[in-house]
């Protein structure tokens, strides 16, 4: 007779939780009538730390587990492991994550998290005081840093291809990063150049909490609008009135800005990789590793095109630097909100750089 291994089932506290808040709160007359904790669970099951079906809790499940070096963020169970709420060393994950265990009511609602007051970013740098923006700050800072691509490029030639090359991607909604700006240097800075450090925002509005509703992460953009009269949308909120990305167009807000400067840097990604380097580059936002070679040359990267064994090979330290700083600013697209000055910089100064190698217009460009 043979024996068949028992499945593991998994279910995380937090929907464990969720799941006996709706099962034993009574049914009341009124839709109204639901209990504020029934409110609260309800908010964080419809929000994106609640989806259990998102690929950042299920991209794991083939292997039935979640790494150790992934759990912090993609597990309830690795967080609670990196907070030591298991016994384990605070700060470091010992254990692999449960699969299909999102963020959750334990993630935050311990003493372990509550306690938590600093973090350590990828540059190195210990960011304290963060009160209960620390547990955001934990998953929302990235896992690359400017120096990584400083040690990455080292002495190589600045237009030279390198085989030791290879993309550099700081990682996913890396909002805490922007908002820290060169305080803990995320992004690429150019040696000579001075950056934005934290932003510095009215006091009530100055921490994710104050901004994000802290079960659905919804914004809430009401609030923006009691200081920021006379327009419609944040997008079109803007403090600052230069011209940075040369349109001409100093009216829209600084979502525009950034988003134009944004685009033109990938014009120029483009041009420099094929006129200096002879080898066309293209992005893809949904396929890792993201910049792929346009082997057929037409500025577009189509499904075809955008497979791992097509990833861009020919980088130069140049390109390596202003796709590495393109990404930054992909990677957070609220960060109009979180940093603008300093997204708006790191773009300028990668333009610039490739201005050094391939003409591209900068009169009308300015830096903030």
């Amino acid at each position: 007779m043979t024996l068949r291994k028992p499945t593991r089932c998994f279910i995380s506290l937090a929907r464990l939780l969720a799941l006996t808040v709706l099962l034993f709160t009574p049914v009341s007359a009124g839709a109204n009538d639901a209990s504020p904790i029934t409110k609260l669970v309800e908010a964080w099951l419809a929000s994106p730390h609640g989806d259990y079906h998102s690929l950042s809790f299920t991209y794991w499940n083939k292997e039935g587990e979640v790494p150790t070096n992934c759990a912090t963020c993609h597990s309830e169970t690795g967080f609670l492991d990196y907070l030591g709420v298991d016994g384990s060393a605070k700060g470091s994950v010992e254990q692999p994550g449960v699969i299909n265990s999102p963020v959750g009511c334990a993630t935050c609602h311990t003493t372990e998290a509550n306690a938590l007051d600093s973090v350590r970013f990828p540059s190195g740098v210990e960011v304290g005081e963060l009160g209960g923006s620390a547990t955001c700050t934990v998953c929302h800072q990235g896992r690359q840093s400017g120096a990584a691509v400083t040690k990455a490029v080292g002495t190589i030639d600045e237009d030279a291809i390198s085989a030791d090359l290879a993309f550099i991607n700081i990682h996913y909604a890396v909002a805490a990063a922007t908002m820290h700006g060169a305080d803990t240097a995320s992004g690429y800075h150019y040696p000579g150049k001075t950056y934005a450090g934290r932003f510095q925002h009215v006091p009530s509005a100055n921490s994710c909490v104050a901004c994000h509703d802290p079960h659905t992460t919804k914004v809430a953009e009401d609030s923006c609008m009691t200081c920021h009269r006379g327009v419609d949308n944040i997008r079109d909120i803007r403090m600052r009135h230069s011209d940075f990305d040369g349109d001409g167009n100093i009216q829209e807000g600084v979502h525009g800005e950034i988003t134009t400067l944004h685009e033109r840097l990938y014009a120029a990604i483009q041009a420099y990789s094929d006129a200096v380097l002879d080898a066309p580059i293209g992005y893809n936002k949904g396929r890792h590793p993201y910049f792929f070679a346009d082997t057929d040359g037409d500025g577009a990267i189509s499904d075809d095109e955008a497979v791992r064994d097509n990833a861009y090979k020919a980088w130069s330290p140049r390109l390596l630097k202003a796709a590495y700083n393109y990404q930054v600013v992909a990677k957070d697209p609220a960060g109009y909100v979180h940093n603008p000055a300093y997204l708006l910089q790191l773009l300028h100064d990668s333009l610039e750089s490739l201005a050094a190698a391939v003409e591209i217009d900068m009169a009308d460009v300015s830096r903030p």
